[in-house]
């Protein structure tokens, strides 16, 4: 069995917020798997049950908001007896431009209340599934950022993205994690250019190919330059040649 965890905060107020990327990613695999039944709540979470590929999988969105976290997923583990190993994680981080999407196993929290909660009380050795958000720029705009819902503009990549995860998590749970990472990254392709908090950069100027028009010629000089050179000839060339050479 798996345990595949969805961050985010309770409630309608944070629905949209990016901070919630994970609890949208955990809503469409729920949606898009049908062996999962409604969601029920326990464990100070809401769960739901279901099979994906051959894997029994338990879905998790902790009710407790984000900085405790670890608490609800923490009693899931230890009722079924599972190890950090058997948790897959799905959660915003803001040091990655908007959808595009990491994997990793282990490691530290960047700083995310959620993920330093899951630490401490499920170990660290998980599968953590970074979404990217992008960040605002300035430090002192992160906390809005995060809280902000997700702009229009966002549609057009996360949409994609969220489908597509769900679509393939099979890849994920049968453990081939660059299956899933390629397709993630040909649903979202280059849509996210234009989302907020994507990291601003500047495109190369294009260079043109087309070269600066010559100055136009008259008829006189078009025609000097297409006839070709006519060697002298006759008497008066012949001593001209004796008098100067060649």
């Amino acid at each position: 069995m798996q345990i595949i965890a969805g961050l985010g905060n309770p409630g309608p107020r944070y629905a949209e917020n990016r901070h919630n990327i994970g609890f949208m990613a955990a809503d469409a695999i729920v949606r898009r798997h049908s062996s999962f039944g409604p969601w029920q709540k326990k464990w100070n979470a809401e769960i739901a049950e279901g099979r994906i590929g051959s894997e029994k999988v338990l879905v998790i969105k902790p009710q407790t908001f984000m900085n405790l976290s670890g608490q609800a997923v923490g009693e899931a583990m230890r009722f079924y007896k599972l190890g950090p190993e058997d948790l897959t994680v799905l959660y915003d981080e803001l040091d990655l431009a908007p959808g595009k999407v990491r994997i990793k196993r282990g490691g530290g929290s960047g700083g995310h209340n959620g993920i330093k909660s899951l630490d401490a009380h499920c170990g660290k050795d998980y599968r953590r599934v970074r979404l990217g958000i992008g960040h605002p720029g300035d430090k002192a705009r992160v906390q809005a950022h995060v809280l902000g819902d997700f702009a229009k503009a966002d549609q057009q990549w996360l949409e994609p993205l969220l489908d597509a995860l769900a679509d393939n998590v099979d890849l994920l749970v049968a453990g081939d994690e660059s299956g899933f990472m390629n397709r993630l990254a040909l649903a979202v392709g280059d849509k996210a250019k234009g989302a907020v908090g994507a990291p601003a950069g500047k495109e190369p100027a294009a260079k043109s190919s087309s070269k600066p028009a010559s100055k136009p010629q008259s008829h006189i000089r078009q025609a000097r330059q297409s006839t070709p050179d006519a060697k002298p000839t006759g008497p008066m060339a012949e001593m001209l040649k004796k008098l100067l050479g060649k």
